[in-house]
């Protein structure tokens, strides 16, 4: 097994790369000349200005656009789109589209053409709106001559789940 190795400088033995790696490390050559301290009294250092701040830049607020789409196949591509969930085209196929909608935020192109992604601003539409004010879900009422039996709990986590089925598909 070889190694590959950079060239090493004959002033320094270490190589370019490190060089540079390290380079920070080095005091900067000083332009002004220092006074004594003897000559003038100890003096308040100021901190160094601070940078410009940097310009936040705004969020991507812009739809993602799909298109809902209906394709003819064959019943050997169609086999093969069922298994993998997905198929190759023929050139020059021509697909219908269904419906033009984002991604996102699940509203159709004609309605928020235009319009920042309500997806990425706030994502509370696609939950049915502010869960604070919504009404609660209505309990049904059992009939008046029912009797409610409570059942065992199902253990839904764990390789106990797995081994009765819960969490695997059916075969």
């Amino acid at each position: 097994m070889t190694t590959a190795t950079a060239p090493l400088s004959p002033e320094t033995g270490i190589s370019r790369l490190q060089e540079s790696l390290f380079a920070w490390l080095e005091p900067e050559p000083d332009t002004q000349s220092a006074p004594t301290p003897a000559a003038e009294p100890e003096q308040k250092t100021t901190p160094p200005p601070e940078l410009p701040a940097a310009e936040v830049e705004a969020p991507d607020l812009s739809h993602i656009w799909v298109v809902a789409a209906e394709v003819e196949v064959t019943p050997k591509i169609a086999s093969v789109a069922d298994y993998r969930g997905s198929f190759k085209a023929t050139e020059g196929q021509r697909v219908d589209a269904l419906e033009v909608y984002c991604r996102s935020c699940r509203r159709p192109y004609d309605e928020v053409r235009g319009d920042d992604c309500a997806a990425k601003i706030d994502n509370t539409h696609l939950i049915g709106g502010d869960q604070s004010k919504r009404a609660k879900r209505k309990v049904p009422t059992p009939p008046p001559n029912a009797r409610i039996i409570t059942g065992g709990t199902i253990n839904r986590r764990g390789i106990s789940a797995y081994m009765s089925g819960v969490s695997r598909p059916p075969r």
